[in-house]
């Protein structure tokens, strides 16, 4: 029976890392906003005990940094980490890109098309930080159709590392609504033309890198409670 509750517990942990994670991504959570075990707990309704292991596994993600005496807070890339892990998409993205174009299948198009249509449906509800958290997933789905595990798994965790860095030094939201890189990505993938896909992945990755002002900084987090109600 305790181990049949300890995997319950672990179960729950799970669910509330993802939906912390969800809010991060989705920049509910700003970086550097304190994530308080009790506070978390009882948004939730589960213990210390589930929190703290949901802010561990977040921490491993690097989602979040855990400070001795201090708790928890959503991490805050520096300025180094953000060039270094755009530097880093810059060198897998690419070549994933134009293995996905020699292996991708119909059903593999349908899937990303749904990330377009869904991230433009989240744009016109005015819900910025869905869409930035849909254009992430239609990257990972990228390293997905490549068929390349580990640099999928890489890949992923950049782009969980890249929404945080968004957050903090974003200057030009408009460039998400005016950027037509994710159809001209489809296409050229769908096409089966990987040399294509390949530029257009390094073009695109180089514009989402001059989007940043890495000088500036978000403004004060919001509380909690408004970030992750319903």
């Amino acid at each position: 029976m305790q181990v049949q509750a300890d995997e319950t517990e672990k179960d729950v942990g799970a669910q509330v890392a993802a939906r912390l994670a969800t809010a991060i991504h989705e920049h509910r959570l700003a970086p550097g906003m304190k994530l308080s075990e009790d506070e978390v707990g009882e948004i939730f309704g589960v213990s210390r005990t589930v929190v703290r292991a949901a802010l561990q596994r977040l921490a491993h993600l690097r989602l979040v940094d855990l400070k001795r005496n201090r708790g928890a807070f959503v991490a805050q890339p520096t300025v180094k980490e953000a060039r270094e892990v755009f530097e880093a998409r810059a060198l897998l993205e690419p070549r994933t890109a134009r293995s996905a174009a020699e292996r991708i299948t119909p059903t593999d198009t349908r899937i990303l098309q749904r990330h377009i249509d869904d991230e433009h449906a989240a744009l016109h509800a005015g819900d910025t930080g869905r869409a930035l958290n849909l254009s992430g997933q239609f990257h990972i789905e990228i390293a997905r159709i490549a068929d390349q595990a580990t640099i999928a798994d890489f890949i992923a965790q950049l782009v969980s590392r890249s929404s945080l860095i968004i957050a903090l030094y974003w200057q030009r939201r408009a460039a998400l609504c005016e950027s037509q890189a994710h159809h001209a990505l489809i296409k050229a993938i769908s096409a089966g033309d990987g040399a294509r896909a390949e530029e257009l992945m390094q073009s695109h990755l180089l514009d989402l890198l001059t989007s940043l002002d890495l000088r500036a900084h978000s403004s004060a987090p919001q509380s909690l409670r408004e970030a992750l109600g319903p």
